[in-house]
């Protein structure tokens, strides 16, 4: 594909990636209260939903789900029904300083958990589906072949969206060193579980496209 396109496709899903969303709070939170490698697993969970998210899209699902109120509806309520539930749990675990305090230890939460819950909501989020379908083909030249097209803008995307949860995992992480006391970690907690039930929320009210 042409270079002139493919660094604007760089610089579009750049811009698009770094507006805070349901991931990046996930990421945020389970950077600030769960240590280094859970930060890392995070990054990498999100990586992995917009993989399967994108590469499900361009391939056609994303398609149905804009011509079909059911697909849409279905993977609508999923994604927010795990999102609320992802929230509650979270507030749940933040519910003394005590509790917040175990489980920012390194064995609180693990790893493998948080990397399955990062993919889990990015991969069900019906907007990012959507979105998808309606974003890609933009970039795509109809003089040439659409496969290495598509692989190189979705290797692109989910590389971009991989760096960019990394460094907000980390950033949040550096913080955490200096938060220490269980009662900030505590409200931090808290308010990353409604941040994640609000999405849920919010998600639930989403319109499939017309």
């Amino acid at each position: 594909m042409p270079f002139d396109l493919w660094l604007t496709f760089v610089v579009a899903s750049t811009a698009l990636l770094v507006i805070p969303g349901p991931t990046l709070m996930m990421v945020l939170s389970y950077a600030m209260t769960q240590g280094r490698r859970v930060a890392i697993a995070s990054a990498l969970g999100v990586a992995t939903g917009d993989l399967i998210a994108m590469t499900l899209s361009v391939i056609g699902l994303g398609a149905l789900f804009l011509t079909s109120a059911l697909a849409f509806t279905v993977l609508k309520w999923v994604g927010a029904v795990y999102l609320v539930y992802l929230g509650i749990r979270m507030l749940l675990s933040a519910r003394t300083p005590s509790a917040t305090s175990r489980m920012s230890k390194p064995g609180g939460q693990s790893a493998e958990r948080v990397f399955r819950d990062l993919t889990t909501v990015t991969a069900l989020n019906p907007k990012s589906n959507t979105f998808f379908v309606a974003f890609v083909p933009q970039f795509i030249d109809p003089t040439t072949s659409f496969a290495p097209q598509a692989a190189i803008l979705i290797a692109t995307f989910v590389g971009i969206a991989g760096v960019n949860a990394l460094i907000f995992a980390l950033a949040a992480n550096a913080m955490r060193s200096r938060i220490t006391r269980p009662t900030v970690q505590m409200w931090l907690t808290r308010a990353g579980g409604t941040t994640l039930v609000g999405m849920g929320l919010l998600t639930a009210t989403l319109r499939r496209a017309t």
